[in-house]
């Protein structure tokens, strides 16, 4: 395995890599270039086909297993499901998984308990994640246990996205949440091993207004994975210069708010 980067805070943001977008018939060519582009983690959105009412699973467990032996760098399961259990912790772990982010609205009453399970039980990071519309105050009581906290921005699923689009829809109300959720970080003396995530919608134009509110971590797909002209293809080259181009523009914004303790 890679660096440990999920829950070390300093002064450069870092870059999950989502893999919605990518090109599932290369997927192992496709982490090999996210990893050689910089990337700094691996992060699989991982349904059940009843979460949302979405009809199909995605990004199941036969994927985290595809790629794991393919890259150093650590893996992210973000379980869209609806009330994970306790069994799908423990086969993540034995397939290669080192963060597992659990949803606050559909884990139920056993959220906590889960998160104490996947860090002392199986020796993994945990986190909590939930969409935009869910109640800041709702992640408060987390921030002392877990690794990273995650909010995603809307997305009207029922339209159709074209060429680089992202399907999520940023709303400026999305940099208050992170600047108010950066705040109860460091209330809580958590600045330094806690990462804070955007999560859809991120891009080069906007990245920066996230790291000056306190974004540690942005989690990105369609930036990593399209153009003009569709999806990249594995062997372009475009991939791995995408995740460069993104590095660079993260770690000048990096520079300019924040220092090895924090935001400046």
């Amino acid at each position: 395995m890679g660096d440990k980067k999920i829950g070390k805070v300093g002064r450069q943001t870092k870059i999950a890599a989502g893999l919605f977008w990518a090109d599932y018939g290369n997927l192992a060519d496709t982490v090999k270039e996210l990893e050689a582009g910089g990337a700094d983690w691996i992060h699989i959105e991982m349904r059940d086909g009843k979460y949302m009412d979405f009809s199909a699973p995605r990004g199941g467990i036969d994927i985290l297993e595809g790629i794991r032996r393919h890259t150093k760098l650590e893996i992210e399961v973000q379980l869209q499901m609806m009330r994970p259990n306790f069994d799908l912790l423990s086969q993540l772990r034995d397939l290669g998984a080192d963060l597992i982010s659990l949803p606050i609205e559909t884990t139920g009453e056993a959220l906590m308990q889960q998160v104490l399970f996947v860090q002392e039980t199986l020796g993994l990071k945990a986190g909590v994640w939930a969409w935009q519309g869910t109640p800041i105050v709702t992640f408060e009581q987390y921030i002392p246990f877990v690794d990273i906290i995650e909010y995603e921005c809307k997305a009207p699923f029922w339209k159709p996205t074209t060429g680089a689009a992202s399907p999520h829809t940023m709303d400026p109300i999305m940099l208050d949440n992170i600047a108010r959720m950066h705040e109860m970080i460091v209330k809580a003396g958590r600045e330094h091993n806690l990462d804070l995530m955007e999560d859809g919608g991120l891009n080069r134009k906007n990245v920066g207004d996230f790291i000056a509110r306190g974004m540690t971590v942005g989690e990105f797909s369609s930036p990593l994975m399209k153009g003009p002209q569709g999806r990249f293809e594995p062997g372009s080259g475009d991939i791995a210069k995408a995740v460069r181009e993104l590095k660079a523009t993260m770690d000048e914004a990096s520079a300019k708010y924040r220092n090895e303790s924090g935001l400046k």
